[in-house]
């Protein structure tokens, strides 16, 4: 029997896009926004003018950390605290874990098929700009 999967499209990520950078806006922070599919491989980015440079593989490695992980990145923060049993976690997979937040797992009938990572403010900023994308991918869905 086939396998199949669900993952984001090329659409659903511009989608996303359009939401979080309008979320963005509403902090007057130019944002690195990045969405990754199901394996984790980037689909779409976007830099706005004047976006911080060393936010940009922030953005990416967010997505690609909430979807290896399943698991939005603030969340890992928590887990992977001294003491806590992922202690150490961003060390793993080349370094490229980042574990504090800004990336979210995009979940469809409880199968994750995708993620998103925003980089640019405070990290209560970073998730709502990620949430943002989120959130329209689901109500365009609906």
């Amino acid at each position: 029997m086939p396998r199949t999967f669900q993952t984001l499209t090329l659409d659903d990520a511009r989608t996303m896009l359009v939401a979080a950078e309008a979320k963005a806006a509403t902090f007057g922070l130019p944002y690195n926004i990045a969405v990754v599919d199901a394996g984790g491989h980037l689909i779409a980015f976007v830099r706005q003018d004047g976006a911080l440079i060393g936010s940009i593989d922030l953005a990416i490695d967010k997505a690609m950390t909430a979807r290896i992980f399943d698991k939005p990145t603030d969340l890992l923060a928590e887990l992977a605290a001294p003491g806590r049993p992922l202690f150490g976690i961003d060390q793993s997979n080349g370094g490229k874990v980042v574990i504090f937040g800004g990336g979210l797992p995009v979940t469809v009938e409880d199968a994750v098929i995708g993620a998103v990572g925003a980089s640019a403010g405070s990290v209560e900023q970073d998730i709502a700009v990620a949430r943002a994308a989120v959130d329209a991918l689901s109500a365009s869905l609906a």
